[in-house]
């Protein structure tokens, strides 16, 4: 588990915001004295303008953006806000979904221990979209797309339809989810269009044994390589 950030982890310098890879395991913001990925990009930057505008939970790698500038930090808060910002997420579970593709739909609640739950209301709904692929025995691959971004929506979403993510100690079966080397859920691609010019970026996941399967890799390659045209 990565304490640090490296210039590897910059994935675009534009003008107004940047890219970068949240190693899996790093906390986003700075908890019990431990300096979490928002000041640790700041100083690989040597600078304090660097703004969060969404967040990724502990066990998530993959792709964040920080704005340069309070302005579009605020920009880039009401575009997330607006959903005119396309997030695409990959995750692996060890189990058989419900089904293999659609939608979920309903409102959150907290439950236990930090945890949340789906409701049977949908009058402010966490909206999620997947679609999956097997891709070993016992193993599926699922490409999603966030429609809202509450807290631990994906992770709810899956338990959901009975494939919970491997390795998530929180919403999977903890025996099960201890023996994996991470949690299975890695921030894949943004897309958006700003100052009247298109973004895409794509990210595939580097670390963890499911993640850099060789079946994996080729069908990341080969069927979700531009998830924006899938949805």
């Amino acid at each position: 588990m990565r304490d640090q950030l490296t210039k590897g982890d910059i994935l675009a310098d534009e003008a107004d915001f940047m890219l970068f890879y949240k190693p899996a395991g790093m906390n986003f913001h700075s908890e019990d004295g431990k300096k979490g990925f928002v000041v640790l990009a700041q100083e690989l930057m040597q600078t304090s303008e660097l703004y969060s505008v969404h967040r990724l939970d502990k066990m998530t790698s993959g792709v964040i953006l920080l704005a340069k500038s309070s302005k579009y930090a605020n920009i880039f808060a009401k575009m997330f806000e607006q959903r005119t910002i396309q997030k695409y997420y990959l995750a692996i579970s060890t189990r058989k979904p419900k089904k293999k593709q659609g939608w979920v739909k309903a409102d959150m609640a907290p439950a236990r221990r930090g945890s949340y739950k789906l409701l049977q209301t949908k009058n402010n709904p966490a909206i999620t979209q997947f679609l999956s692929t097997s891709t070993r025995p016992n193993e599926r691959l699922f490409l999603l797309k966030l429609h809202t971004g509450k807290t631990h929506q994906i992770r709810v979403a899956l338990k959901s339809i009975a494939a919970p993510i491997a390795g998530d100690i929180r919403y999977a079966d903890a025996t099960e989810a201890k023996k994996e080397d991470r949690g299975y859920l890695h921030a894949y691609a943004l897309a958006f269009r700003l100052n009247d010019k298109e973004y895409t970026f794509v990210n595939p996941p580097s670390e963890g044994e499911r993640f850099t399967t060789d079946e994996l890799r080729t069908i990341v390659q080969q069927k979700y390589n531009k998830p924006w045209e899938l949805f």
